[in-house]
């Protein structure tokens, strides 16, 4: 069986959206947990956008001329971020993963890439395998949680949209806790019109690019990612992933109805800080 890989072009959207949408799905259901993708329609559009994107890296791979799996580096940041990688159920453990995973590690080298991070699904045992033999190391425990919008404020914790001049304040905060910022990520988020903060005593102290799967929110303290995910109207996707070390906020979202829907895995090669306040992270990290 001879692999090839090479990067994804506009014409790949349709067969990787499809492989990335029955991948996920079959996973999910061969372990009773729900599809962290609605619809096979849904994906070939995520990965139409990623792979227009130029600033995330996407590969393919092939066997006999047939795709059969990609994955995706997300480049906007000093931190890349890998996923989703996905492969045709119907030629898994064949070492396709592996393939893809390497070839990313090996572009994150060449860039000098300080860290790479990735998340995974805390049931799917044989990716956590993989990514451990591939030298990534278990940062956080992570909960997907879901439910009602819970229309909270918390007293002295205003929020509001973030605008464009949030943006070196949003930086400050994401420096402060992670020790880097995610600058382009909350631009975009701006832009798209998703991104909030919380003002405190005056000052942005926390802010979230959106309250769900596919955005990360930074916290100085635990009220202000309770202010965020008091006041959002949904908590897009399958939920917003929740650090389960944080007993605290966990607690409280339990308290407030909230329910987990799935556990995940935080995992990470080169540089990590261990976060100095409260944080969120997205899909990618």
């Amino acid at each position: 069986m001879n692999i090839k890989l090479r990067t994804a072009t506009p014409d790949d959207a349709q067969r990787c959206g499809t492989i990335c949408y029955e991948a996920f799905t079959a996973i999910a259901n061969q372990h009773n947990f729900p599809p962290d993708l609605p619809s096979a329609e849904v994906t070939i559009g995520l990965i139409s956008k990623l792979i227009a994107d130029p600033r995330f890296y996407a590969i393919v791979a092939e066997i006999d001329h047939q795709v059969v799996g990609s994955n995706f580096m997300d480049e906007r940041s000093a931190i890349a971020g890998i996923g989703p990688i996905t492969i045709d159920p119907t030629v898994q453990n064949r070492r396709i993963g592996r393939a893809l995973m390497g070839d990313c590690m090996a572009r994150a080298a060449e860039r000098r890439v300080p860290g790479v991070r990735l998340l995974q699904a805390g049931y799917h045992t044989r990716s956590l395998s993989l990514y451990t033999k591939l030298g990534f190391v278990t940062r956080e425990p992570l909960a997907v949680m879901q439910g009602a919008p819970l229309d909270l404020q918390i007293s002295g914790y205003a929020v509001r949209k973030a605008v464009e001049a949030d943006l070196q304040a949003c930086d400050r905060v994401c420096f402060k806790v992670h020790g880097l910022d995610r600058s382009a990520e909350v631009l975009d988020a701006i832009k798209q019109g998703t991104a909030t903060v919380v003002v405190h005593d005056g000052d942005v102290t926390a802010y979230a690019t959106v309250v769900g799967f596919f955005g990360h929110a930074v916290g100085e303290t635990n009220d202000g990612l309770k202010a965020l995910i008091g006041a959002a109207t949904v908590f897009a996707g399958p939920g917003f992933l929740l650090p389960m070390r944080n007993w605290e906020l966990f607690r409280w979202c339990l308290d407030n109805g909230l329910r987990v829907v799935e556990p995940m895995t935080l995992m990470s090669v080169g540089l990590y800080n261990d976060p100095v306040g409260a944080f969120l992270p997205s899909v990618l990290y």
